[in-house]
């Protein structure tokens, strides 16, 4: 099984690549405001080395509280993947944002299989980021 996994906090982001039980992690620190180039986190944890999209079976980013916008924008980046591949997509909940991208691998990879590898159970459609707490904007001139 090979899964492909973001998370960001807004001012870090990850991203996973896992194969059978090998994880392979890449991530980056940068401004909050600044976006992070998708193809650059792809190709440093193996893609056109060891994957192709086509190959993924599973794609997960994490939903945490840290940065509306990062969270938005993974969520974004990987329906488009999943839903053009035809491909299952999971929200790790992660509210606190503790758990690394190699860690929501590792649970999407069981979620995946305790559904008996059901991909109708995770339409990149269904997949939405949730909020249980108020977001907290900020004025951009602060």
């Amino acid at each position: 099984m090979k899964i492909i996994t973001m998370k960001s906090s807004g001012d870090s982001t990850s991203v996973s690549f896992m194969s059978g039980d090998e994880i392979n992690t890449f991530e980056q620190t940068h401004n909050r405001k600044d976006r992070p180039n998708w193809e650059i986190f792809l190709n440093n944890v193996g893609y056109k080395k060891f994957f192709v999209l086509e190959e993924i079976d599973l794609f997960a980013f994490s939903n945490n509280q840290k940065s509306f916008t990062a969270t938005r924008s993974i969520a974004t980046y990987l329906k488009g993947i999943s839903t053009a591949l035809i491909k299952p997509l999971m929200v790790i909940d992660d509210p606190d944002s503790e758990l690394g991208s190699e860690d929501i691998a590792k649970l999407a990879k069981f979620e995946f299989q305790k559904c008996n590898c059901d991909a109708s159970q995770f339409k990149p459609e269904d997949a939405n980021p949730s909020y249980p707490q108020p977001i907290n904007y900020k004025k951009t001139n602060e």
